[in-house]
């Protein structure tokens, strides 16, 4: 038996779990979106951490690792038990085709595990749905769970993508926002209060 599973988002940078072969390259018809929520990693219920999602976008590619766990149904049971863990908010799998760099017409791998959200806020309770960067940024810069921070998940991310030279413009517009959402945290400036007149406080002259 040989399970190959897709990271595009912490899977990526961080799997997690044993593997045999890992293989960078893409999938097609799909772009990463920070739409969807996390309670219990990277963000509380009160404040829930922004983490990726797939959309369906025809034309597009999403760049990351596709991982094989080789060595029989045991081994293949232990990793999927650790995925459908981690992996909860993904309440949809999907089985796509995988590309290597410079291999686009026919794919290196078929049938590549995919775990993707449901894009309806009534079927999967974690899916927050797209917001303007600026809110998007404000959420993921203070937001904060058991496993670290939001902007951390992020930043790693942007500089997973720029590992293998194949940036995310999306990840690093809405890093920078982030970044800029934190600056500003740092540098509030302090407020500076207008002068008071002495005035009252200067001696008399003397009339004489």
């Amino acid at each position: 038996m040989v399970l190959w599973v897709f990271g595009y988002g912490s899977l990526f940078w961080n799997p997690g779990f044993e593997f045999d072969e890992k293989i960078i390259g893409f999938i097609k018809d799909y772009r990463r979106v920070f739409n969807l929520a996390c309670f219990d990693h990277r963000g509380t219920p009160e404040n829930p951490a922004r983490t990726c999602t797939l959309e369906p976008t025809e034309g597009a590619i999403c760049w990351g690792a596709a991982y094989c766990i080789r060595g029989g149904m045991e081994k293949e049971i232990a990793a999927m038990k650790y995925l459908e863990r981690r992996e909860c908010e993904y309440d949809t799998k999907k089985h796509l085709d995988f590309y290597r760099e410079g291999e686009t017409s026919e794919p290196a791998l078929t049938g590549v595990l995919v775990f993707i959200s449901t894009m309806d806020k009534e079927a999967n309770k974690y899916y927050l749905g797209p917001a303007p960067l600026v809110e998007m940024a404000k959420q993921i810069a203070k937001a904060n769970g058991p496993c670290g921070n939001n902007r951390d998940y992020l930043f790693s991310l942007e500089k997973a993508m720029s590992s293998i030279g194949h940036e995310d413009d999306y990840v690093i517009e809405l890093a920078n926002e982030v970044r800029k959402v934190l600056d500003c945290k740092v540098q509030s400036p302090t407020k500076v209060l207008p002068l008071r007149s002495h005035s009252r406080f200067l001696p008399i002259k003397s009339l004489s």
